[in-house]
């Protein structure tokens, strides 16, 4: 399978695609003027506990205070001095697990509510501390932070602030992951450690060396914090390419292909250093033709930010997002099928379950998923659609989670949000329906503009002609299909109504007014 990862660089924007067989798997952009805070960290204060909540608000330098929950606040609780083996997903995260104390006998839920102190015990407000970001701001709400640090190196992700220990979920051969555990342990690391999908098969000296500079790294973060006076940002996360070859570069990439030489140096010096078998994958790109051009990387994206998206049999999908909810419902489109309409709709559903996750990749859509596959009769075409679905499901660094299918067809998923979503970097709601992704019709603004004028005190007191300024899509309808209505009003009011057309309006917008 050929795999690459195009690197395209412009002054106001980096972007990296992931590719297989010629297909954007993942596609990652970053703005320069918007760059992710994921990993980032800061010096904050407390400004406001919520004990109602059981969270925070802490001001870290930016617009926005950020969001603390109690669960991701440090504390000298004992189940945090333990040194435990745990499976972890390989992930973009920085959100530690929960460190459990291994004599327990209560499940893990338990031990962890047994164990949570109350914020007001934690936080005081005035109170200073190092936090880092584990989500980007959404919408109205400010960034998510925790004050347990995670610093992912290329093998490993280090957690300075607890002791722990875990293996990728993605890393199977238990032999390996034995192997991986007493190395960790000999290692005898100063905090906690997972070992990420790319330390699968590496040396003692690899893993040694990631876990060395990730402490020195640490260091230099503690020495940053005491010496800042000033709330604000002590340690930044890397830059988006660099980011995305730590987390995607491997044996089975082919090619690493960056479009700008600055960057290329760059690559290939982060490569060198962290990397460096992967040296001679990395390659400059001098065609004058668009880097993205080479597999229609553009067009792809602009497919997935679109409302529709087409099913090669001739179905579609249709995806709505909301800031904390997707909604996606699958429809047989012009897809007529050839045996009869059962096969015709699993059909189109394991196409569509397909589709769904690689839109869910490229979009980074998280949160709630709710998918609406067209209603099955059969049991076991309902296994077969869910069973593509979780298939599929496998390839996704985030962290997923799937409910079985209801028997209306709907199946509930949640994948995890971490940075917004395509459409979000990429799109801003309309603003003409804002965000409604609808405007009323014509008849409707004009029965408002009729009611209005009945019940307006100021119309009922004044005198002579009343004017309504309006859209003039509004103004030729009134005129053209209510005229009826328009005389009926008028004799009921015992003065004559005129429709002035405002060219600034909004097609909803209207306004009353007497003449003068």
């Amino acid at each position: 399978m050929s795999t690459e990862i195009l690197i395209n660089v412009r002054p106001n924007q980096t972007r990296v695609a992931y590719v297989e067989e010629r297909t954007l798997v993942d596609f990652k952009v970053e703005r320069k003027t918007q760059p992710t805070l994921v990993g980032s960290i800061y010096k904050g204060r407390v400004v406001r506990v919520l004990p109602g909540m059981q969270a925070a608000f802490v001001d870290i330098g930016l617009d926005r205070a950020a969001f603390l929950y109690v669960g991701d606040v440090r504390s000298d609780n004992e189940a945090q001095k333990h040194l435990v083996m745990m499976e972890e997903e390989d992930q973009e995260k920085t959100e530690e697990p929960i460190v459990l104390d291994p004599s327990a006998t209560q499940a893990p839920e338990a031990v962890a509510e047994t164990h949570m102190p109350l914020i007001q015990d934690l936080l005081k407000e005035g109170q200073t501390l190092m936090v880092q970001v584990a989500k980007d701001p959404l919408g109205t709400k400010g960034a998510r932070i925790t004050t347990h640090v995670s610093l992912p190196g290329r093998h490993l992700v280090y957690m300075p602030t607890l002791l722990h220990l875990g293996i990728s979920r993605r890393i199977e051969d238990e032999q390996e992951r034995e192997r991986l555990r007493k190395l960790i342990e000999k290692a005898k690391p100063k905090g906690g450690v997972i070992v990420r999908t790319a330390g699968e098969g590496a040396t003692a000296e690899s893993l040694q060396s990631d876990l060395d500079f990730l402490h020195l790294v640490w260091k230099g973060i503690q020495q940053s914090y005491n010496k800042r006076k000033t709330l604000g940002l002590i340690h930044s996360e890397l830059d988006v390419e660099l980011r995305a070859l730590r987390d995607m570069l491997n044996e089975s990439v082919d090619h690493v292909i960056v479009d700008d030489p600055k960057v290329y140096r760059s690559v290939q010096g982060f490569v060198s250093q962290f990397m460096p078998n992967f040296k001679k994958k990395v390659r400059l790109y001098r065609d004058p033709a668009p880097l993205f051009d080479m597999y229609d990387i553009d067009l792809e994206v602009s497919r997935s930010i679109g409302r529709r998206i087409w099913l090669k049999s001739g179905g579609y999908l249709v995806i709505d997002e909301a800031e904390a909810l997707v909604v996606i419902d699958v429809n047989t489109g012009r897809y007529v099928g050839k045996k009869d309409l059962e096969d015709t709709i699993v059909t189109t559903n394991v196409e569509a379950a397909k589709e769904v996750c690689h839109q869910l990749r490229i979009r980074n859509c998280g949160g709630i998923i709710i998918i609406d596959f067209i209603d099955m009769q059969k049991e076991v075409h309902r296994e077969k659609v869910l069973s593509v679905l979780r298939e599929e499901l496998v390839n996704d660094r985030a962290r997923t989670e799937v409910v079985n299918m209801s028997a209306l067809g709907l199946v509930e998923m949640t994948r995890k949000r971490i940075r917004p979503s395509l459409v979000s970097l990429l799109c801003d709601p309309c603003p003409y329906c804002e965000g409604k992704g609808y405007i009323k019709k014509k008849p409707t603004i004009a029965d408002e503009i009729f009611r209005t004028l009945e019940r307006e005190e100021a119309v009922q007191a004044a005198t002579g002609p009343l004017v309504v300024g309006c859209h003039a899509e509004v103004a030729d309808w009134v005129y053209e299909e209510e005229p009826a209505s328009l005389e009926e009003l008028e004799k009921k009011l015992g003065r004559p109504v005129a429709f002035k057309v405002e060219p600034g309006f909004h097609l909803e917008q209207f306004e009353l007014k007497s003449s003068e």
